[in-house]
């Protein structure tokens, strides 16, 4: 199954991955790939989906049971709130279409009784704290000025379930062209 359709895309929309080209200045974002939640003429957000966090969400969450996944560093604002995203059925209703297979947020009391019933699964779920997010045209600009590679068409169940420590550089890999030898770069060029 191929996860994407990459083409030259210079306008974003939800659903689309930013991946960080490999020498972004910004910590924040240093080879991360961010999951575009929302993107219009107001401004945009998402959640970094491979900065691991040195928590786990059940030490962050009570009473959802033996419900040890891993915990993200969506990005560097409000990093006091805790986000999800899923593909949970019985969350769809209540949280917010991205792409097909793709939801933000939900009733949280739901999400927690499904947690403590064993019912979420780690393979269909993501929990954030904090989110990437930028003012109206400022994402534009920062994509015009190379500081993003945008990708199009990753199936949901690729976000899920790939290691976030090789994310970035295996969808760069996919991509193909130019993009496979970014992934290749060192961290450190003088290391090189």
């Amino acid at each position: 199954m191929e996860f994407f359709e990459f083409k030259n895309i210079e306008r974003p929309q939800k659903g689309d991955l930013l991946l960080s080209e490999p020498f972004l200045p910004d910590q924040n974002f240093d080879r991360t790939v961010t999951l575009l939640c929302e993107h219009n003429e107001e401004g945009s957000f998402g959640f970094v989906l491979n900065k691991l966090s040195i928590l786990k969400v059940d030490e962050v969450l009570q009473k959802i049971g033996n419900f040890e996944a891993e915990l993200f560093v969506g990005g560097p604002v409000q990093q006091n709130t805790l986000h999800f995203i899923h593909n949970i059925d019985k969350l769809k209703e209540g949280g917010q279409k991205i792409t097909d297979g793709l939801f933000w947020g939900g009733d949280f009391e739901v999400l927690q009784e499904l947690m403590l019933r064993g019912e979420v699964e780690k393979e269909k779920s993501r929990f954030f704290v904090g989110y990437s997010g930028w003012s109206e045209n400022q994402l534009q600009e920062e994509i015009d000025n190379n500081s993003w590679i945008v990708a199009r068409g990753v199936h949901p169940s690729y976000i899920f379930n790939s290691p976030p420590d090789t994310l970035w550089k295996n969808i760069l890999e996919k991509m193909g062209g130019r993009f496979k030898i970014y992934a290749n770069y060192p961290s450190d060029p003088n290391l090189n």
